[in-house]
């Protein structure tokens, strides 16, 4: 999958493969497939990681190096342990901050397990294959829901009820799109739960500060 495709895919669900007389110019079909590729982010982020390096005496830690970053899922510290060591940290702006008892020394690796948003460019996509038709019917609805506002009350091509017809048709695929978001939302909400629990909580004991 890259732009170009998606573009296409969702001309086609538009029914505006036509170059001769698009109803929607590539920069808008883009724009669409922009903001559905961002929601859909937000609901089923790319999972990412990322080793940072610690300072001597210092818990903090910059974490303005992890690019279109969602949301931190887990931070492992000290690395290479059976089970991961996942420690409760916390965050302000840009600034990770390890809640732990003593501070690191220099040079210390901390593992930062994240989410991310996806990417759609000319040549590669980040998408899993499940996931493109849900990025194509949102911005085919966002695009289809843009021409009827704007076409209603004009004179059109497609007659008098165009805008209708499609107002109608985005408003179906905008419901699909909202569904599938949370679908997706849940599953990994689920599946975070499950994955990233800290070593305190998974031998029963209280992490720092409880």
């Amino acid at each position: 999958m890259d732009l170009p495709t998606m573009r296409a895919r969702v001309r086609r669900d538009l029914r505006d493969e036509d170059s001769a007389s698009y109803r929607w110019t590539d920069a808008e079909i883009d724009r669409h497939i922009d903001r559905a590729l961002r929601e859909l982010s937000l609901a089923a982020p790319l999972e990412a990681s990322a080793t940072l390096t610690t300072v001597a005496g210092s818990r903090d830690l910059a974490i303005n190096s992890l690019a279109d970053r969602v949301a931190i899922e887990a931070v492992e510290y000290p690395t290479g342990l059976y089970p991961p060591s996942l420690v409760p940290h916390s965050l302000w702006g840009d600034t990770l901050t390890l809640l732990i008892e003593g501070a690191p020394g220099a040079g210390e690796s901390v593992v930062v397990r994240y989410s991310r948003l996806h990417t759609l460019d000319a040549s590669s996509s980040t998408l899993p294959a499940a996931l493109e038709d849900v990025v194509a019917t949102g911005a085919a609805a966002y695009a289809a829901l843009e021409w009827a506002s704007y076409a209603t009350n004009r004179i059109n091509v497609g007659g008098a009820d165009a805008w209708s017809h499609f107002h109608t048709w985005g408003a179906e695929r905008m419901a699909s799109f909202h569904r599938a978001l949370a679908k997706y939302g849940r599953e990994r909400r689920v599946r975070a739960r499950r994955l990233y629990v800290p070593v305190s909580a998974a031998l029963g004991t209280r992490p720092l500060g409880e």
